[in-house]
């Protein structure tokens, strides 16, 4: 196998700068997930790996190798597309092998890889059917079949799972995950889905407008995010912003959000040594958000239930405090009104702030 490192790679399209200056090292045997939403660039990073397109700038190495002048062919990767541009006049058994006829592969040998790949994938049953035979998620596991069976250093996947439904991509996800640590192929997989993230890295490479934002294993990503923009980015629900100013009255010193003042004297030092401003954004998650019916003792905020979103095991209340509206998790059998009114405590172990003008992460 092999480690995949990127060096100050950028990338243009006319006036459109879509990769800046990204630099990062993919581990041998990782699987490393670049998430960011649509147009931030980690589709072109992904092909400019895979040599589909060519850098302005910067250094692509694969192992030992500097890749940049060599044709996607001789990179010795295999990429799995949304699409997963199966040959629909061949079999399962021919799309599965037709990479291996194209390099004159022995037929024994391709047989053996074949069959070894569809067991793998527990599409053995599969390999006489057509394409149009088989369901979506059939379809995909040929796709891999056919990137498997080319026994790369590295798989590269831009979306796999995102024509599939729900249910089948919960199944998938799982199934990818499985099958990337028994073969031990170094993997950059590129999603929009946060939850796919969480779920199947090793690391995640959040991007936006081009730039490596954080870098990170999903458990710190999410418990200690660098920016507002990667702390609203991770979590579903997602992390709640309060807009608020930093204050110092006798001695004590608060987070003033106009309905509610939270007393953090014990952040004051780091806050004023790394804020450009007194105006903050306080962060919460809403599992951080106790809620109860009756004003617990100490720090108590009030508000008003604004929409209830039953789930099952848990609730997702949609709360209004002034002109902000926070999403709590609370259990279902807490089953409020709209209009209620309800008391507020913040986990205060776990709350976030950011600078406002520059959205970096200041505790």
């Amino acid at each position: 196998m092999a480690k995949v490192v990127l060096e100050e790679i950028t990338k243009k399209f006319g006036d459109v700068l879509a990769v800046k200056d990204l630099s990062l090292e993919v581990e041998d045997r990782e699987f490393l997930v670049l998430l960011g939403p649509s147009g931030c660039g980690k589709t072109t990073a992904l092909r400019c790996i895979a040599g589909l397109e060519k850098p302005n700038a910067g250094k692509i190495y694969i192992g030992d190798r500097l890749v940049n002048e060599l044709p996607p062919k001789d990179r010795d990767i295999a990429m799995v597309f949304q699409s997963y541009a199966l040959y629909p006049h061949m079999s399962v058994y021919e799309n599965i092998a037709f990479p291996l006829e194209m390099r004159r592969v022995p037929k024994e040998e391709i047989d053996g890889r074949v069959r070894k790949a569809a067991e793998i994938l527990r599409i053995s049953h599969l390999l006489k059917r057509k394409p149009r035979q088989l369901s979506g998620g059939e379809q995909q596991r040929v796709a891999l079949g056919r990137s498997i069976v080319r026994e790369p250093k590295v798989f590269l996947m831009d979306e796999p799972l995102s024509n599939l439904d729900a249910k089948l991509r919960l199944h998938m996800r799982a199934e990818l995950k499985r099958l990337q640590k028994e073969l031990g192929i170094t993997t950059v997989y590129v999603t929009h889905d946060q939850a796919e993230a969480m779920t199947m890295a090793d690391r995640i490479a959040v991007m936006n407008r081009g730039v490596l934002l954080q870098l990170a294993t999903p458990g710190e990503i999410y418990s200690h995010p660098t920016s507002s923009f990667v702390g609203g980015f991770l979590g579903s629900p997602p992390m709640n912003f309060i807009d608020c100013t930093f204050i110092e009255k006798d001695g004590r010193a608060f987070l003033d959000a106009s309905k509610f003042t939270l007393d953090i004297s014990e952040l004051a030092r780091i806050i004023k040594e790394k804020s450009s401003s007194p105006e903050l954004v306080l962060g919460v998650r809403p599992e951080d958000i106790s809620v109860q019916q009756e004003r617990p003792r100490g720090d108590a905020v009030e508000a008003e239930v604004y929409v209830v979103e039953p789930l099952g095991a848990q609730i997702i209340l949609d709360l209004r405090i002034g002109e902000n509206i926070l999403k709590a998790e609370s259990p279902p059998d807490l089953l409020p009104n709209i209009n209620d009114k309800l008391w507020l405590a913040f986990n205060r172990k776990k709350l976030h702030i950011f600078d406002k003008k520059t959205e970096n992460a200041i505790v």
